[in-house]
């Protein structure tokens, strides 16, 4: 299964479990083994290089039980499409953990022009509120 360009995972690597799934499906809903478990070990991926294990561990903690990372799916009638369904929400999760960290945000301090525009333009705001008083005359 190729998540990235650099990063594709062996399918000996991914279990699948089916069961029966609820919703629509009719008649067949009660025989057909159609929802998939997709379960992935992270941890114990030999296919992952350190320094991207370590990132998406970080990054997955609130998703693994014991470094596993697993994927239901159950939005289609049909087997094959459920587990195509859970095979692509596994690649696009992984794909988004593996990214490299947005670039740190250096301050800047605001130009002076857009400090000169931001008092005029409080100052205008202040006459127009100082013109509603009681008396309705401006001062």
């Amino acid at each position: 299964m190729t998540v990235t360009r650099t990063l594709v995972l062996p399918a000996s690597e991914l279990r699948e479990r089916f069961s029966r799934s609820g919703g629509p499906g009719g008649q067949g809903v009660n025989t057909a083994d159609s929802r998939v478990e997709l379960s992935f070990d992270l941890a114990a991926s030999p296919s992952i290089p350190a320094h991207l294990k370590q990132r998406m561990l970080d990054r997955l903690a609130g998703r693994l039980v014991d470094g596993v990372l697993t994927i239901a799916a159950s939005e289609h009638r049909a087997q094959l499409q459920n587990r195509a369904a859970a095979r692509e929400r596994l690649a696009v999760i992984l794909r988004e953990a593996a990214a490299p960290p947005p670039p740190v945000r250096r301050a800047t301090k605001p130009t002076r022009g857009s400090q000169e525009r931001r008092i005029a333009s409080k100052k205008r705001r202040a006459d127009t509120k100082r013109g509603r008083g009681r008396s309705g005359a401006w001062d």
